[in-house]
């Protein structure tokens, strides 16, 4: 006989008696557990091999899992900014009508003390300098806005209507240098005329000239309109004394007044229509 075929009689003889030997094992192992102990000291040995060959494979799991992190906190983070961003912006959506609505109160208050036909103007714009203290509104011809027309806010005079275009107009401050105003004192009555000054410094200031020293004007006095000439209201708040300058060698005092309305800060004011004024208004002087 061939060596060869020796030798392949007796590869197939081995691996007969050890498939043979393995089943027997698994039985054995199976129904007794005689290698138990053998098996838990195996795994003890092969554990940190294990732990080693695995490192790797939870070193990235645990990458991957703290870049998905960061990248979730990171968008997470983007869309609670853009959440808190709309909802300042609806706050203050919500403050601006607050503050819109407490204005329209107050002028509704002022139309009430003025007669029955008023209409609401917006501010478009605000034309300040040494010689011009004026608004632009948006009302004019087509709303029935004419020249001389008297404007007011809530807390007192705002000026005349000067220029009327077809939908806007042109509202002279009382404040301009152009501007007077017949005026008369609360407490002691005296009437005079408050002239607008215009200067730079005193922007919100008025000149109350020809007053004599004897009439006892007094800083805190209230203004108001005194109803001559029939362009505005009568009694309606203008301003309060601030300052009784005696102009030395003239029987005059020069007399600032602050004016009461909110003239350069205004976003709406009213037109009045001089035709409804018919009853004479109350003013609180301790306004």
């Amino acid at each position: 006989m061939k060596p060869s075929i020796i030798e392949g009689r007796t590869l197939t003889v081995r691996t007969v008696v050890f498939v043979l030997a393995s089943i027997a094992l698994m039985v054995v192992d199976r129904r007794l557990d005689y290698l138990g102990t053998v098996r838990t000291h195996l795994l003890a040995l092969v554990y940190p091999i294990q732990y080693l060959v695995n490192l790797p494979v939870k070193a990235g799991q645990w990458l991957s899992m703290s870049a998905t992190s960061r990248i979730n906190l990171l968008e997470e983070n983007a869309q609670l900014r853009e959440e808190n961003l709309h909802l300042q912006v609806t706050l203050q959506k919500f403050q601006d009508l607050k503050s819109e609505n407490e204005r329209l109160r107050r002028l509704l208050g002022a139309s009430v003390r003025v007669g029955e036909r008023v209409q609401v103007a917006e501010v478009l714009a605000v034309e300040l300098g040494p010689s011009r203290r004026k608004i632009l509104i948006d009302k004019g011809k087509n709303h029935g806005v004419f020249i001389d027309q008297p404007v007011i806010d809530a807390q007192g005079v705002m000026g005349l209507v000067v220029h009327v275009g077809p939908v806007s107009s042109t509202v002279m401050l009382i404040t301009d240098p152009d501007h007077e105003l017949p005026v008369q004192v609360i407490r002691t009555g005296l009437r005079t005329v408050a002239k607008g000054m215009g200067t730079v410094n005193r922007l919100s200031l008025l000149y109350l000239s020809n007053i004599g020293l004897n009439t006892g004007i007094k800083v805190g006095d209230l203004i108001v309109t005194s109803g001559v000439g029939g362009k505005f209201p009568k009694s309606y708040p203008v301003g309060t004394v601030i300052e009784v300058i005696p102009d030395i060698g003239k029987p005059y005092a020069q007399v600032h007044a602050l004016p009461r309305a909110a003239l350069e800060r205004n976003r709406e004011v009213l037109l009045v229509w001089k035709s409804v004024v018919s009853e004479q208004l109350s003013v609180n002087s301790e306004q």
